[in-house]
């Protein structure tokens, strides 16, 4: 036991102490930025883009589609989009999550998650959530699994991923909802105890992602029940997750 000890001891605090602030590195893909001016007719940006995640005249981009492949950037030849390395993209409401021009990381975080009193008195201080891969790559459910390790640590939060539905206060869903999967996530969503919240965590479970249009996919769950929380990416990175679900929790 003190061999243990003395390990803890030169370790250190390996968890990241300001998460709140954390970014990742400058290659990563977060937060889009739309930049002004005219945009030209050529809609190379739109034909770029595998999932239909923009428009053009004003460019939006959908980051509930959007895989973050970096297509469009390349395309468009005025330049007019960029990605931040801002990974707090996570939105209590479908339509926040779509950015328009000049919409910085500070405006974005400000709109994008309202918090409900309900949710903040009875989960602000501990939340158990069921994780269920509703056939996804396991991209997101690796990085899922990261949220608890040494380095993100959202068990310090009192966030923790339980093994049964039944010890759960809501329910992450990841990738698109295959057909084989559909009753298996309604099954979880069922046995969970009420009150309950629904995260839907990344771009195949916002809105099917690049799998969306497959007969294999059977999304009639989310037609019927409201998601609490969306978090894009594909996959979502661990500080998108842990930042988007403080603020659900109203947690500063």
């Amino acid at each position: 036991m003190f061999d243990m000890l003395k390990i803890r001891r030169r370790q250190g605090y390996q968890a990241i102490r300001d998460i709140r602030a954390a970014r990742p590195a400058e290659r990563f893909r977060g937060l889009p930025s739309i930049g002004g001016g005219e945009c030209g007719d050529c809609a190379r940006c739109t034909n770029a883009c595998p999932t239909g995640a923009l428009s053009s005249n004003p460019v939006r981009i959908d980051l509930g589609t959007c895989i973050f492949c970096g297509d469009c950037r390349t395309a468009c030849p005025r330049e007019k989009i960029a990605f931040t390395n801002s990974p707090r993209m996570a939105a209590t409401s479908r339509e926040a999550l779509i950015v328009g021009e000049h919409v910085t990381p500070e405006e974005y975080e400000k709109r994008a998650v309202t918090v409900r009193a309900e949710i903040r008195s009875l989960f602000g201080r501990s939340l158990k959530l069921r994780s269920v891969s509703a056939g996804g790559c396991n991209a997101c459910e690796m990085e899922l699994n990261a949220c608890s390790n040494v380095n993100f640590d959202m068990g310090r939060f009192g966030i923790d991923i339980v093994a049964s539905p039944r010890h759960a206060d809501g329910v992450v869903v990841t990738g698109p909802v295959s057909r084989n999967m559909a009753a298996a996530l309604d099954d979880t969503w069922r046995s969970t105890p009420e009150p309950r919240i629904l995260i839907a965590a990344g771009t195949c479970a916002i809105s099917g992602g690049l799998f969306a249009d497959s007969p294999e996919i059977d999304r009639s769950f989310f037609e019927t029940h409201p998601v609490d929380l969306f978090i894009p990416g594909c996959p979502m990175h661990p500080l998108t997750f842990v930042n988007g679900v403080l603020d659900l929790l109203g947690r500063k």
